[in-house]
C-alpha cells in the first residue's frame, strides 16, 4: 500500500473512542512536520527516537548501593579469571619448553 493510500485510510478510519484499544498502523519512517502544529523544528521528531523514550521511561534503574555492588563483584571476577587464564598459560608455556623443545 502506498503512503497515499495509507494516509487516506487514516482520515477514513473513524478515531477510537476512549479506552478502547489503539490499532498499530505500520510504520512508513520518520514523522513529518505539519504546518498546522506549530513548534517549529523542534515539534518533528523521527518515530524511533519516540519510541525510544518512551521504552527509557519504562527502565526501572539500580540504586546507587546496587550499581557500587555489581561493579565491585565483576571487578573481583574479572581478576580471579584473569588470575586462572595467565597460570593456565604459564603451564602451558612451562610445558611446551620442557616436552617439545628439550
Amino acid at each position: 500500500m502506498s503512503n497515499r493510500a495509507l494516509r487516506r485510510q487514516q482520515t477514513r478510519e473513524p478515531k477510537p473512542k476512549r479506552g478502547a484499544a489503539k490499532r498499530a498502523l505500520p510504520s512508513t519512517g520518520p514523522s513529518r512536520p505539519s504546518s498546522a502544529g506549530g513548534g517549529g523544528i523542534l515539534s518533528w521528531r523521527p518515530q524511533i527516537i519516540i519510541d525510544v523514550i518512551t521504552e527509557l521511561r519504562k527502565v526501572v534503574w539500580p540504586s546507587r548501593p546496587d550499581v557500587i555492588h555489581l561493579t565491585v563483584v565483576v571487578v573481583i571476577v574479572t581478576l580471579i579469571l584473569g588470575a586462572i587464564l595467565g597460570a593456565i598459560d604459564l603451564g602451558f608455556g612451562w610445558l611446551i619448553d620442557e616436552a617439545l623443545l628439550n
